[in-house]
């Protein structure tokens, strides 16, 4: 449904028939650690986010994973290989 009080006009999945029905009953303000994402949008009560209503609750835990200015580093360890197994992927499995 469209939401009717902070973003007039634009879809919301917590607005319903009884109103927006997030726990605190309307979106925050943006924390400082969204500055910079794709997903702001000025309403009627300052800058807030398109994705979730409570940006700074995104925050507590780490990375917010609706962030678009983020870039996560994903660190990838050697994979071990059996040395048994990899002479016989690189013999081909074929029988002489």
């Amino acid at each position: 449904m469209q939401c009717q009080t902070v973003l007039p006009g634009s879809e919301c999945t917590f607005w319903g028939k009884q109103g927006c029905s997030f726990v605190d009953g309307s979106c925050q303000v943006i924390a400082d650690n969204c500055e910079g994402c794709e997903r702001i949008a000025v309403g009627t009560i300052g800058r807030v986010c398109t994705a979730y209503p409570a940006p700074s609750r995104k925050w507590l835990s780490g990375i917010c994973n609706y962030a678009t200015h983020v870039k996560v580093e994903i660190k990838s360890e050697e994979l071990k290989t059996n040395p048994l197994k990899a002479s016989k992927k690189a013999s081909g499995g074929k029988k002489k």
